[in-house]
């Protein structure tokens, strides 16, 4: 039996997620808090390199079905060898995506369909699944101008354009629908302090 808790943060590239992961391990480390912050895909050895492979731009031709199993196949690795024994030991685990982002972006924006990589997701975790997961929601317009304004370089799934990212958020919405209150929707357009607020209530008592 799992005696942690398992947190996943969501969203479109530039939701501002990541800078919500950064403030709650800071806030769980100034509180003495027992935690491990991962990344996905990565987090392991092979993880990485599985992730070099995924976001390189050179690699333009590889298929929505060899995206979704490299994903799968470095998800799997993470699970069993850095969550669930994280888990186990009563930590709590947050993690910069999971299997989320596969039924957002391949099953919904790249077309493989959405209960397809639901069974794949169950597979390549075993059945775990996250405690409490936050999806940052905001629309790919306003993504794509914070991600210029940073300056950030895109990798080869940022490059897909709008639309597909509008896509990826409609899956998000979806799957925020059917979860049973697992995840959160978060509106991204608030405040970074006004989001951090949200996600603390809602950890209230949890953490």
């Amino acid at each position: 039996m799992m005696k942690g808790i398992f947190i996943t943060f969501e969203g479109i590239d530039g939701c501002g997620k990541s800078t919500q992961c950064e403030m709650l391990k800071n806030h769980l480390e100034s509180n003495g808090k027992d935690f491990l912050f991962v990344r996905e895909p990565g987090g392991t050895v092979i993880g990485e390199r599985i992730r070099e492979i995924l976001l390189d731009k050179k690699n333009s031709q590889m298929t929505a079905r060899t995206e979704l199993l490299l994903f799968e196949a470095a998800r799997a690795q993470i699970t069993d060898e850095v969550i669930k024994p994280a888990l186990e030991e009563g930590k709590i685990v947050l993690c910069d995506r999971f299997f989320d982002s596969s039924s957002a972006y391949q099953g919904m924006a790249r077309g493989m369909g959405m209960d397809f990589v639901g069974s794949l997701n169950m597979a390549a975790t075993g059945g775990l699944k996250p405690d409490i997961t936050f999806f940052f929601d905001i629309t790919a317009e306003e993504a794509l101008a914070r991600r210029g304004k940073r300056g950030e370089a895109s990798d080869r799934i940022e490059l897909a354009g709008l639309k597909f990212q509008e896509d990826v958020r409609k899956g998000y919405l979806e799957l925020a629908k059917s979860s049973d209150g697992r995840i959160v929707t978060i509106d991204a357009t608030n405040s970074i302090d006004e989001i951090f607020a949200q996600i603390l209530k809602t950890l209230e008592g949890k953490i």
